[in-house]
């Protein structure tokens, strides 16, 4: 039986992962970005698992607001990337330090 420790402990995993793939990696965009998603599908993983545990549905409502921000934000994201690599023909952060039009 998997109890809500397991959980608790794989959602610590996940998000011990993310911030360690956005302070290893301060190079490229993508894979900030992909932390970033990581780290709130961990949030998440930990709020369904409240929400069975407790027998109540408002962690799995948040849930839905979450993924809702979660995929606007990474579609703005992969959008402002786009444009950026248009423009300056590298997703390198450390060329992407002036915005100047």
């Amino acid at each position: 039986m998997i109890s809500l420790s397991h959980f608790l402990v794989l959602g610590a995993l996940l998000f011990s992962i993310s911030v360690a793939g956005i302070f290893l990696n301060r190079k490229n965009v993508i894979i900030l970005l992909m932390s970033i998603e990581l780290m709130l599908l961990a949030v998440n993983m930990n709020f369904v698992a409240f929400s069975h545990y407790l027998g109540d549905t408002a962690g799995q409502v948040f849930v839905f607001f979450i993924l809702t921000v979660a995929a606007a934000e990474s579609a703005i994201g992969l959008a402002i990337l786009v444009v950026m690599f248009r423009n300056r023909n590298t997703i390198n952060v450390d060329d992407l330090d002036s915005l100047n039009g």
